[in-house]
């Protein structure tokens, strides 16, 4: 069958006669079109094998090292391989060529992915069974006992994406994790994430972290959180050169990860969020700032003066475990939850409790979606409707 040929497959074509995939391209200084045949026919596996040798292409005329032999290019068939299944050369092993793959991947991602996800991929791949990509069906087992079915997809697919650019990159002869890839698990119901507190729920958990003998220290980070619909990132990052000296003009133009890094929020928007003097917002901002604050201090930061990640904000919200015991303490909000008092939903449900009640008190989505960094369609798809009342934010 005759795919339909996108963007995606630009240099990919079937031939008509045989239906078989091709490569035909042109490259600068030379006169002539280059032509490879693949001698794959044209399915949807089949097309992502053509890109990936298209990919391989493209990247060598990019670093100006273009065979244009088309030697290096050829696709082997299994009738050249004699049938057998090929061979990893000797002396390659999986943590090598993650370690390569992720310096490759590095100039291309941001670091803050590097940093999540492929370090947590190195070190599932320290504790495997074995290290030769010859063992991928073993590899694959312990992999499926070990971690969960999500880690699992995930682990997988990043060997097998490993192995494809080693395969490219002329380190190994063939991908052994191909054929080893399990289904996605299906995704968990969203109605929990985008849930939000009751106005009375909110402030019994911002009363309650008032009054905690532990985590009292967090309550104004809570109460921003609540009060403004900010991204947990997005607080951590705050600086008090990112607000006006009324306190009356927040900037939120960058986030903090949990390994601290700043970059840019979720989606690039950089916004003000106003707030009425004499707010809420307002006074707590007057309340906290120190004396003679600077204005690349962080507005919050931890009892230990560390800036904010989220798994300290985990460790007060959820639970946190002593280095010295396996003893789990509750975080408040969990506390709460066990009690009855209120349902337990996650830290990022304090942005979906201000926008809900937002809207309910009747702000337009376009100005919640403008304070929060969102898009109108988004505060459409998740928040309810009212008409346009109010043109300041309503100290609800």
């Amino acid at each position: 069958m005759n795919m339909t040929t996108t963007n995606e497959d630009q240099w990919i074509s079937a031939d008509n006669r045989t239906q078989k995939l091709v490569i035909r391209f042109w490259v600068k200084g030379f006169p002539k079109q280059f032509f490879i045949s693949t001698g794959l026919k044209d399915t949807k596996r089949n097309r992502e094998i053509v890109r990936s040798k298209r990919d391989a292409i493209a990247n060598d005329i990019a670093l100006e090292r273009f065979d244009s032999t088309l030697k290096s290019y050829q696709f082997i068939t299994a009738a050249a391989l004699d049938l057998k299944e090929p061979q990893i050369q000797s002396g390659q092993n999986l943590q090598e060529l993650w370690e390569r793959f992720t310096q490759f991947k590095a100039s291309q991602i941001e670091e803050t992915t590097i940093l999540e996800k492929y370090r947590t991929i190195a070190r599932y791949i320290q504790r495997l069974p074995s290290q030769s990509p010859e063992d991928a069906p073993a590899i694959r087992d312990w992999i499926l006992d070990n971690l969960t079915h999500y880690m699992a997809w995930e682990t997988l697919n990043c060997l097998s994406r490993c192995c494809e650019w080693s395969n490219d990159s002329g380190l190994i002869t063939h991908n052994p994790f191909f054929k080893l890839k399990i289904p996605k698990p299906k995704n968990k119901s969203t109605d929990d994430y985008y849930k939000a507190f009751t106005l009375q729920q909110r402030d019994l958990i911002i009363q309650s972290f008032e009054e905690h003998s532990l985590y009292a220290y967090y309550a104004p980070l809570v109460k921003f959180l609540f009060w403004t619909g900010c991204r947990p990132g997005e607080a951590f990052a705050l600086t008090w050169g990112d607000v006006s000296p009324d306190r009356c003009r927040i900037g939120i133009s960058k986030s903090c990860n949990l390994h601290r890094i700043h970059k840019g929020t979720k989606n690039g928007k950089k916004r003000i969020f106003p707030c009425q003097s004499g707010s809420r917002v307002q006074k707590l901002l007057l309340d906290i700032c120190p004396a003679h604050s600077q204005p690349h201090n962080l507005v919050f930061v931890s009892k230990t003066g560390r800036p904010m990640t989220s798994s300290i904000m985990f460790s007060f919200w959820n639970e946190w475990k002593s280095k010295s015991s396996t003893f789990k303490y509750l975080g408040l909000v969990k506390e709460l939850a066990n009690e009855g008092k209120i349902p337990y939903l996650k830290p990022y449900a304090t942005r979906h409790t201000f926008a809900t009640w937002a809207i309910s008190s009747g702000v337009s989505p376009d100005k919640v979606a403008l304070w929060i960094g969102d898009t109108v369609e988004t505060v459409l798809t998740y928040y309810c409707h009212p008409e346009i009342v109010s043109a300041e934010c309503p100290d609800f």
